[in-house]
């Protein structure tokens, strides 16, 4: 179920407004949630004001679910600006310490840990100053590098190097969000935050790989390719009496 923070207007070329929702609406729609089914997983995106940010940590704090992984989504694709300026340091003091997993890209990993990332050893620096702010596990995440695809996971204590070849394709809107949704997806499943997050990469890389060249700008991944390849799959037990 969605709880719907903020109203943008774009397409795949650009960003043309942004509505956000009330605090008071927010709180009210997470509420609907929480009252009527069990949350076997959070995933949140953009968060555009301090007072977004704190309506939903009141309430993450209220409810405390399992398996809440946050992609503390900063700009658009075409790099307009999705959260306000002085929202950064409301994210790093409310939001970054409820995170079982937080996905950052280079350029909010830059904001985030205040410095400049140029290699790998800086994206590793960069993840253990974030995770030292509170949260469990940082994914940096290497899509504006050069090079193969190399995202750094940080649980606290050991670091992981997730590589893939780099897609040449300039569709890819939504990348950041398809690869923290699937990583939620996945803990909700049940898989170690380190399984999940190569599964993750896995689905998201192929996702990429067959992605969509719809609109003027940066098309979409395929969500559904395993999908729309091999169709729906019924259970071994439903077939067994087919």
């Amino acid at each position: 179920m969605s709880v719907i923070v903020s109203v943008v207007a774009e397409n795949t070329s650009r960003v043309i407004d942004i509505q956000d929702i009330t605090p008071d609406m927010i709180k009210k729609q997470i509420d609907a949630v929480f009252e009527d089914i069990e949350v076997d997983a959070v995933k949140i995106g953009m968060l555009s004001t301090p007072a977004c940010m704190q309506a939903v940590a009141e309430k993450l704090l209220e409810y405390n679910p399992a398996n809440v992984v946050i992609d503390p989504v900063m700009y658009a694709k075409n790099g307009c600006p999705l959260m306000e300026p002085t929202a950064v340091d409301k994210l790093i003091k409310v939001i970054i310490p409820l995170a079982d997993v937080l996905t950052p890209n280079i350029p909010e990993t830059e904001k985030i840990a205040d410095m400049r990332i140029t290699s790998v050893a800086d994206m590793e620096a960069a993840a253990k100053k974030i995770c030292a702010m509170g949260c469990k596990t940082v994914v940096v995440k290497g899509g504006h590098a050069s090079g193969n695809a190399l995202d750094v996971l940080y649980d606290g204590k050991d670091f992981y190097h997730l590589e893939t070849p780099r897609i040449d394709t300039k569709n890819t809107h939504g990348t950041g969000c398809t690869f923290s949704s699937a990583i939620a997806s996945q803990l909700a499943n049940g898989l170690s935050i380190k399984d999940a997050v190569q599964k993750a990469k896995s689905y998201v890389t192929i996702a990429i790989k067959h992605s969509l060249a719809i609109g003027k700008g940066n098309g979409p991944t395929h969500h559904f390719y395993e999908l729309y390849r091999h169709g729906l799959r019924a259970p071994e037990s439903e077939v067994d009496k087919m």
